[in-house]
């Protein structure tokens, strides 16, 4: 959900200044724009405050519930887009040129690349300083041990509505600027299907590593281009692919990796 909200800022910020309307009038005057660092800061704090909003009742929860209850804000968000004809509906929401961002040619492939690809290493460089702080440790304390981590000073609750919220943020982002590959943001960026596909790069490339879900994104790509030619049923493969990871490799493919060099070591 975070994604497509993210994806629905960045349109609706440059539709509104394409047609030269304020996005908002109250309480105060929002105007549009085609500017990226003017909209980023909105891609980023709108799927924050829904973050913090959702994550404030759903992580109250846990397991299966958890999930039941993400999944079922995301589809309230999904069925808002349907029936929002303001901003497309259901046949979703254009603009035509790339927003700008200064000293670049976004139209030029490998310049908007070279923007994504910036934002890509400044968010693995943020996640790498979180897991060596304070509050990484934390993090780390209450996946393994809640109730201990309870016990020495932690909460639990607080620790994870953090988390939740700076993750929201970040895939508000990635939204953000896969509205502006695509000039084109629809309802389906706010389906449980799209976080399906989210939770299988996490688990492809491997739970709790950082390069985790880059390598899952990468590998679920590749295998989407070489299974699509074999079969129409390449869903099905990857199905068994994903099922095989979980079973003898829950470390992901970042933990078959690894694997070798701590034994090595040991």
């Amino acid at each position: 959900a975070f994604f497509g909200l993210g994806g629905y800022v960045t349109a609706i910020f440059a539709s509104h200044a394409a047609a030269g309307t304020p996005v908002i009038t109250l309480p105060f005057t929002i105007a549009g724009t085609n500017e990226m660092l003017a909209i980023w800061p909105f891609a980023l704090a709108v799927p924050g405050l829904a973050a913090l909003v959702i994550g404030a009742l759903s992580l109250r929860t846990s397991g299966v519930y958890f999930i039941m209850v993400t999944l079922a804000f995301a589809q309230m968000l999904y069925y808002l887009a349907i029936s929002w004809p303001g901003y497309g509906g259901e046949d979703g929401l254009s603009f035509y040129v790339r927003n700008r961002f200064p000293g670049l040619n976004t139209l030029v492939p490998i310049q908007f690349f070279a923007i994504v690809a910036t934002l890509l290493g400044l968010a693995l460089g943020l996640s790498a300083l979180i897991v060596r702080s304070r509050f990484g440790l934390a993090l780390r304390a209450v996946r393994r041990n809640p109730e201990r981590a309870t016990a020495v000073g932690i909460r639990p609750y607080r620790v994870r509505l953090v988390a939740f919220v700076l993750s929201g943020m970040v895939t508000g982002l990635a939204g953000a600027l896969f509205a502006e590959l695509n000039r084109f943001v629809s309802p389906a960026m706010l389906s449980w299907h799209l976080s399906g596909e989210i939770m299988i790069f996490v688990i492809l490339g491997g739970v709790g590593r950082l390069a985790g879900p880059l390598a899952g994104a990468a590998v679920y790509v590749l295998l989407e281009h070489l299974l699509g030619g074999v079969s129409d049923y390449w869903q099905a493969l990857l199905g068994l692919i994903l099922l095989a990871i979980v079973l003898f490799a829950p470390g992901g493919l970042i933990g078959l990796v690894t694997r070798p060099r701590k034994a090595a070591a040991t």
